[in-house]
């Protein structure tokens, strides 16, 4: 029996086949693979919580456990764009609600924990990019930060009701010199452990957000007191170093508190939401003004990204940093010990 021939599809068949496809979002490679069986939000999200840092997670988490209580059935590829939009609204009105005057920092937040979930999703090929509606969803524009440089003064009196009140004063003033000397993050002095501390060269190991490790000097009275915490409060060499008395570590609810207690009794501190990132600018502030953009760069821990190419050129090292440390706290640091203290330290956590 003779098999009739099968014509070859023409160029145009062709293409006009491939304008179709285009234009219904589907790819050959969807004709002949398997169906894809796409993973719910129950599901997805607590393997998501374990690839995150602890700052990360501690950001996101509020957000994951909303989407879990309200989407916790439905699968990744199910929820669009004006419903995200939606939900992002309401994260919104609550957190006006709840105190925020504008809500933009919640919203941020909300987006970039739902973007998370979706990356996660496109990494194990259960969403395609051109299907993940968390691309289309944009996040607010950032406003200029309304932080700034405490004056000395104030500083002073942050300080003064940190060792004059609350349950562990001793506790609350190792954290604001650490944070003041070294300009670090909350994450970078929740994650110190005794095992950071370089003490012959008077040197911090800060582990802080985007996996960064940087070597920081401090004082020698700092170093003194962060060894003498860590025997005293029974810090294992590898594990975290601030503690309470009983010897269990640090949270950032430690952090919550102490300024809570500080607003009560200055109530700018309150109005103005001064936390401990405020120290940082602080401190960078008094480094760029007495030693320039290089050190400061430096002392604040950026990279190269953060700066542009000319960074490449004008780079500062330890030694430039130990030089800020030793002015600002007006002791002599082992890395230059050749500087003679004779500048005033600005840092009231400094005498």
């Amino acid at each position: 029996m003779n098999v009739p021939a099968i014509n070859a599809p023409t160029a145009q068949t062709l293409e006009a086949a491939r304008l179709l496809l285009s234009q219904l979002g589907v790819s050959a490679a969807d004709l002949i693979s398997e169906p894809i069986d796409v993973p719910t939000f129950a599901v997805v999200i607590p393997d998501v919580r374990k690839t995150l840092s602890f700052g990360t997670l501690r950001t996101y988490n509020t957000h994951f456990n909303r989407i879990e209580n309200e989407w916790a059935d439905r699968r990744l590829d199910e929820p669009t764009k004006p419903e995200l939009v939606e939900m992002a609204e309401r994260v919104k009105s609550e957190s006006v609600a709840n105190g925020s005057r504008h809500g933009r920092g919640a919203v941020e937040n909300f987006v970039g924990a739902v973007r998370c979930i979706y990356r996660y999703a496109e990494d194990h090929c259960w969403i395609r990019p051109a299907d993940n509606p968390s691309r289309q969803v944009a996040k607010p524009s950032r406003r200029p930060s309304a932080r700034f440089a405490i004056p000395p003064h104030q500083l002073a009196d942050i300080v003064r009701v940190a060792a004059c009140t609350g349950d562990d004063p001793e506790l609350d003033c190792l954290i604001l010199r650490l944070h003041t000397e070294t300009a670090c993050r909350r994450g970078g002095a929740l994650a110190l452990t005794p095992s950071d501390l370089d003490v012959d060269q008077c040197l911090v190991r800060l582990h802080e957000k985007g996996e960064t490790v940087r070597w920081q000097p401090v004082s020698p009275t700092l170093m003194r007191h962060l060894v003498i915490h860590a025997r005293e409060r029974r810090a294992p060499h590898s594990e975290r170093l601030l503690r309470y008395r009983n010897g269990k570590p640090i949270t950032s609810r430690r952090y919550d508190h102490l300024w809570s207690r500080i607003g009560e009794e200055l109530p700018w501190v309150a109005v103005q939401g001064i936390t401990i990132h405020w120290l940082r600018h602080t401190t960078l502030t008094w480094v760029e003004r007495h030693f320039g953009f290089a050190v400061t760069r430096q002392f604040a821990g950026h990279d190269d990204k953060e700066a542009g190419t000319t960074a490449t050129y004008v780079k500062s090292n330890l030694l430039e940093v130990g030089a800020a440390v030793a002015v600002m706290t007006g002791e002599r640091h082992p890395l230059v010990p050749a500087y003679q203290p004779d500048v005033r330290a600005i840092s009231a956590c400094a005498r």
